[in-house]
């Protein structure tokens, strides 16, 4: 649903609302509702190793696929792709440079 922000802290209004401003977001259906401003809190370093163990799980978990098909002409790079995806938490890399197949 589209909305508009609109400003309504007076000592200064601007197009970036500061902590604590007052914000009116009027709906396309005629709703109005008014919210403070709130910074978003920073992300912590042990939130962004969880993302990216989620990430290495599910791409581990979409090459399943891949390790029963011994005649596969691929199955080599997802193997070792796989190993370096189990690998990475303990590298240097993580969680910033993640693997590529």
């Amino acid at each position: 649903m589209k909305y508009t922000i609109i400003n309504l802290t007076e000592s200064e209004r601007s197009q970036n609302p500061q902590e604590g401003d007052l914000l009116r977001y009027v709906y396309e259906n005629g709703a109005i509702k008014i919210k403070t401003f709130r910074e978003p809190s920073p992300i912590t370093s042990e939130e962004i190793e969880d993302q990216a163990r989620q990430w290495r799980n599910s791409e581990l978990e979409s090459t399943d696929w891949i390790v029963p098909l011994t005649d596969h002409p691929e199955r080599a790079g997802y193997l070792t792709y796989r190993t370096n995806l189990r690998n990475w938490p303990s590298t240097d890399d993580f969680p910033n440079n993640k693997p590529t197949l």
